[in-house]
């Protein structure tokens, strides 16, 4: 059995819950005779829209399942009378039910692992207790996760059930195998990121990065840097790229610097936060320019920027961000190649949150910024700008602006990195498009599904969703709640709070699996805020 293609969660998928049901047939009407015989071989639980259905499952097939709801009366109140006068005083009790696991998954960890996130579950409701009718045939294993019987047996010939109770202390204590789930659940640090930078780092980036540190001046070091600077233009097209220690925002004044050095005036797209900082750059660096301005995560179309080149016939330039991160919006960076092209203009594209992310050409583009965090995913710390021209240094320009000291030099033109770069080279080799498209479309459904208000839809970025939360829930505080269960999503910048939004990232080491466990805690953080 290969227990890494297993995944647990709570279901929530419309094929998930048709699985429950014939998973529960064949548990309680088949194997023990609960139930009733049908045609459609499927058994839905009274109490189904109560429950809470948490799943094991082995690709698309849910292999295990437990079921938890708190509402009285339990299926075990009609069962045993007095069920309140076996149980502690201070008992706040919740049901488990319908615990079933496939035959050929029964001599392998789905059991503890399911119990696992049942304790997850309850510690997040408070409960103190977990009331089970543990069949006859496995009271023995009931034991051994802690819980302890009560009552009489309860039931019919060949299905006959004993109450049994686990309570928190025993959740911890019972067996070492659970003492060790409690641990990890009450202190790991492990924490799920999906910020847009700093973000999750793999191993392979991770162990890169911890190589010896060596001179940015060695033979060692030079071919690395020009192996990567090779793999990048590769991933792009374009002719050349420069690597520069700094951020994004370096990279954007890179190419502030050199839109200075044209003639004429540039136009600037704007319709988010990243646009604004486009326009902030080029006011820093006193450039001319004329702005072409949306609300927020309000379309610029094609015939909008064509009929503005034609008004202002001075136009020699245009920046835009390519993935506008504030929102998710993706520019048409091809077809504004294309009407830079028609009208004989530059084109610079601030790429920073889509190299990486989605395919990128520049073929076209005059100059484009991106960085070794977000999409590329390593760790922040080098600012990237490819250009297509050959560049060559103006002393007009300040040293560390002058993007031609890098281009003459290699990118070393001053101390750099072999760490950042090591990571970052490491970073490019595990870039994979497809498998971020389908992470963010399973996403996308899954909060539709569930109610959520996205911004946009699948012609956004798959490396951010942004969720517009409702007036009444605060941002700030489901940010904050998340976080604490140590899911952490993008929250606190001032564009987001105003906003009330939050967002999920899918730029690092980010998988379907922990999506999937921050969505099940999202929704609890929803509806707990909801009815305060």
């Amino acid at each position: 059995m290969e227990q890494h293609t297993l995944t647990y969660k709570i279901a929530s998928e419309s094929e998930e819950m048709e699985q429950i049901y014939r998973l529960n047939y064949e548990t309680f009407v088949e194997e023990i005779p609960q139930h009733e015989q049908n045609q459609s071989r499927r058994l839905i639980d009274k109490f189904d829209q109560e429950n809470v259905y948490i799943i094991a499952k082995d690709r698309g097939e849910v292999i295990g399942m437990i079921a938890v709801r708190a509402n009285r009366p339990f299926s075990l109140d009609y069962k045993l009378d007095n069920v309140d006068d076996y149980l502690p005083a201070d008992a706040k009790p919740c049901e488990v039910r319908l615990l079933s696991v496939k035959s050929k998954y029964r001599k392998t960890a789905v059991f503890y692992q399911l119990v696992n996130h049942l304790v997850s579950y309850c510690l997040e409701k408070q409960f103190n207790m977990a009331l089970i009718s543990g069949t006859d045939r496995q009271i023995r294993l009931y034991k051994r996760i802690g819980f302890e019987p009560f009552g009489p047996m309860v039931g019919t010939e060949g299905a006959m059930f004993q109450p049994m109770y686990l309570t928190e202390e025993k959740f911890g204590t019972s067996t070492k195998a659970f003492s060790k789930v409690m641990k990890e659940k009450k202190d790991s640090s492990k924490q799920l990121n999906f910020l847009p930078g700093p973000v999750a780092i793999r191993k392979e980036v991770e162990e890169a990065f911890k190589k010896s540190a060596i001179s940015h001046r060695s033979d060692e070091f030079m071919e690395e840097m020009n192996v990567v600077r090779a793999r990048l233009c590769e991933l792009v097209n374009a002719k050349h790229a420069q690597i520069i220690v700094g951020t994004g925002t370096l990279a954007n004044d890179l190419i502030a610097a050199q839109l200075k050095q044209l003639p004429g005036k540039g136009l600037i797209l704007a319709n988010g936060e990243f646009g604004y900082r486009l326009i902030d750059h080029a006011g820093r660096h006193e450039l001319q320019y004329y702005k072409l301005e949306k609300p927020w995560n309000e379309s610029i179309s094609m015939i909008e920027i064509e009929d503005f080149l034609s008004t202002y016939k001075d136009i020699n330039w245009i920046w835009t961000v390519h993935c506008e991160t504030s929102t998710g919006y993706l520019y048409d960076v091809q077809r504004i190649t294309e009407v830079a092209k028609k009208y004989q203009i530059k084109l610079c594209v601030d790429a920073c949150s889509s190299v990486g992310v989605v395919p990128v050409d520049l073929k076209g583009v005059y100059l484009a910024s991106a960085v070794s965090g977000k999409g590329l995913g390593s760790y922040p710390g080098l600012a990237i700008v490819f250009h297509q021209e050959t560049i060559v240094p103006n002393k007009e320009i300040p040293r560390y602006l002058d993007l031609g000291e890098y281009a003459i030099a290699d990118s070393v033109p001053y101390t750099h990195s072999s760490n950042l770069l090591a990571a970052l080279s490491e970073a490019v080799k595990q870039i994979d498009f497809e498998s971020r498209y389908t992470l963010a479309n399973a996403a996308r459904k899954m909060l539709t599904d569930a109610g959520f208000t996205i911004l946009g839809n699948e012609q956004y970025s798959p490396g951010i969703i942004t969720i517009a939360l409702p007036d009444s829930i605060s941002s700030e505080t489901i940010g904050h709640q998340l976080k604490e269960k140590g899911i952490i999503v993008s929250y606190q910048s001032d564009y987001l709070l105003k906003r009330n939004w939050i967002q999920f990232a899918f730029m690092g080491d980010v998988t379907l699996k922990g999506f999937e466990a921050a969505f099940a805690i999202l929704r609890q953080m929803m509806e707990r805020n909801s009815k305060g």
